[in-house]
Formats: C-alpha cells, structure tokens, sequence
C-alpha cells in the first residue's frame, strides 16, 4: 500500500466532509457564540472520528469491496438492509433540497447581477437544479472533470476569504455568550451534518486494500482538516459580524452580503459568493450523483432497463418541489439529514460492531478502544442529536435560519 494511496485517500475524507454544510455553520452558530460552537464541533468530531473507526473494524467480518448495505445485511439482516437503504435515500434527498434551496437562491441572485435583469427565485432556482441534473445525467466523466476544476477554484476562493477578512475579526465578537439555552440544543444537528464523510468509507476500505493502520490515519487525519478549517472559518465568521447582527440576518445570502461588505475595501466582496456558489456546487454534485447511481441501481434491479433521463427525473424533482415550496429551507433541510446521518454514521455502526464483537469467539487484529461504554454513549449521542431535531420540527426548540 503506498503512502500515494494514504494521502488521496485522506483528501477524499476532508474533501466529502467539507462542503456546503460549513456554510451552515455561522448560521447555526449565531445565537450561541463562538466558544460554545467550537466545543460542539470538537465533541461531534470525536464521535463522528469514533464512528468511522467502528466501520473500519466492520470491514474485518467482510470482502474489501463490501457496501453498507452489504455489511448491513450480513450483519443485521434484511432489516439492517432496508433500515440502510431507507436512511441512505432520506440522506440524499435532504441534502439535494438543501443544496437546491441553498444554490437556487444564490444563482438567481449571480444570473440578476450578470444580466441586469430581474429573474424570480423560482425560475432560478429551477434552472439550477436543470444544469446540475444534465450534468450528472450525461454521466460521472463529466462530473468528475467538472468537479475537479470546481473544488480547485473552491479551495483557492476559501483561502483568500480566510487571509483577507482575519485582519477584521473583532476579538469581543468572539466572546459573545448564547442568547438563550434552547439555541445550543438546536444547533447540534446542522453542526452534526457538517461532519458526515461515512458514506465514503466502503470506498476507501476497499481502495486501500482493508489496510487497517492506514485506514485508522486516515480517518483521523482526514477527519481533523475539516475540524481546522471549521475552526479558522468559525473564527472569521463569528469574529467579523456582531452576534446581533448575524442572528437577524440568518439566511445564507444575507450571511454572504455582510461578510462581502466587511472587505470590500480589499476588493474581494465577490469573493466570498463565489466561494459559496462553488461550495454548494460541489457538494450539490456529488450528493446528487450518488443518489441518482443509487437509485439507477436499485430500478434496474426490478426492470432490466432504464433510461437516464428518465433516473434523473426521479433524482431531482423531489427536492426540487421541496426548494419551490420552502425557498428559505437550507438550514431546515440539513437538519432533516442529521436524522438519516445519525442512523448511517451513529446507529448502524454501533449495532454492527456490538452485533459482531457478541458473535465472534475470536477477537479481530484491530478493535476500537472504549468497549461496551464507548459504544452506549455513542448511541446516547445519536439520540439526542435525532431527539433535538424532532422537537425543533415541533417548534418545541429554536428554529435556526
């Protein structure tokens, strides 16, 4: 196993985890301040980092090449199956509507300033989610060069944001206290959503040949870039816009003109809308390419043949009636997908190992430290996280956004 494979595979991890979740950040961040923020992303880290180890000592019991939905149903059964199969498409189709609702509302707003005329954020919003469905549809080549040149130009804009608008943080910004308990339990699920990469790991157990020292840096390692960068754009954010202000101003595309208007002096208050646009490109990209093979597969299994179009069509237009329906839904959606992650990065895992640790008379070369204990509290963890957002949905917690 070469360290060529290590080092890509460990840019794929922090690249699935870094994308238009940590837009969300400052906006469910908002209402409780930097220092309570920063310790909910370190403790989600570390159960999120935990979790990915669990699906590494899973890939023991199983071939290299083995899928969720095949460790789900070796290990579970046919209820462990479907349980995978259903969280996997609430995750995707979420995370399609929020990136929609997200995306369309920032294209419109690009198209207007381009063309100097008025465009409703409806038809935006649809000729987003068109341009983005014909690529995906013409196939995952064009996805994958268009990607890479994306996510190039993405990383480029977020490095010029951080270096240009670090000289404007303001240090009592960053001392702002939470406004009010409930903020801080309704924020956990956004911020949870923001640490997802599990999706990836079967891919790269089975691209680094189940090596499970390589495997173990990593996950940590790939999982800790994003941490820092979270940090850093927290840190920016937080600290250049006054708690007030931001709480007020909770949309995406209000966060995006405060932040332009704090460097305009620099020049660079495109800037920061490019960085979002290719943020929620991106992720946009690879959310809705996975769904549509996902669901490409499972439809061809019940019919020999299928047409693309005819995936694509069942790919894009549920989120895309969500995004018409609740234009301002971004924060709401990914709060939503805090559900389905839970149970594909919590749940699953944890029943997965204690099914197999129960089972197996043999202890395996490698075993996640923590026990029986680690795994409860993990599970406590995903309880909570789908328990706040279900009260959030019943406005008996803060709405964020």
């Amino acid at each position: 196993m070469t360290q060529s494979k290590l080092f890509g595979s460990t840019l794929i991890i922090a690249g699935t985890t870094i994308g238009a979740g940590m837009l969300a950040l400052p906006l469910a961040s908002a209402g409780i301040g930097f220092s309570t923020s920063l310790l909910i992303m370190l403790v989600l880290w570390a159960l999120m980092a935990f979790t990915a180890l669990l699906m590494v000592e899973l890939h023991q019991y199983a071939a290299s090449d083995a899928t969720l939905h095949t460790l789900a149903q070796q290990i579970l059964g046919n209820k462990g199956k479907w349980v995978a199969t259903f969280a996997m498409l609430f995750l995707f189709y979420a995370l399609c509507a929020a990136y929609i609702a997200g995306g369309g509302s920032q294209f419109t707003q690009r198209i207007s300033d381009v063309t100097g005329s008025h465009f409703s954020p409806a038809t935006g919003t649809v000729l987003f989610t068109i341009i983005v469905a014909i690529i995906v549809t013409l196939g995952t080549g064009l996805v994958d060069k268009v990607n890479r040149v994306l996510f190039a130009c993405k990383l480029i804009a977020l490095a010029m944001v951080l270096f240009f608008l670090a000289p404007n943080v303001t240090h009592s910004y960053l001392l702002s206290m939470p406004l009010q308990q409930g903020l801080i339990v309704a924020a956990i699920p956004v911020i949870f959503t923001s640490f997802g990469f599990h999706g990836s790991i079967p891919a790269i157990v089975n691209y680094m040949d189940g090596n499970t020292s390589a495997l173990r840096k990593a996950i940590l390692i790939g999982s800790a870039i994003p941490l820092v960068i979270y940090i850093f754009w927290q840190l920016v954010t937080l600290g250049v816009v006054s708690q007030d202000h931001l709480v007020k101003n909770s949309q995406l595309s209000a966060l995006i003109q405060i932040l332009a208007s704090t460097v305009e002096q620099s020049n660079l208050n495109h800037i920061i809308g490019i960085f979002a646009d290719l943020a929620l490109l991106t992720s946009f990209l690879g959310v809705s390419l996975g769904l549509f093979e996902f669901l490409g597969d499972s439809l061809r299994k019940t019919k020999s043949s299928i047409s693309r179009p005819l995936v694509s069509f069942i790919t894009f237009l549920p989120p895309l009636a969500f995004a018409l329906f609740y234009p301002q839904g971004f924060i709401m959606a990914l709060g939503y997908a805090a559900i389905a992650l839970a149970i594909l990065a919590i749940f699953l895992p944890v029943a997965m190992v204690y099914t197999v640790r129960k089972r197996s008379q043999n202890r395996q070369p490698y075993q996640v430290k923590g026990g029986a204990l680690a795994l409860t509290i993990s599970a406590l963890f995903g309880v909570v996280i789908v328990g706040v957002q279900i009260l959030v949905t019943l406005h008996a917690l803060p709405t964020l956004g």
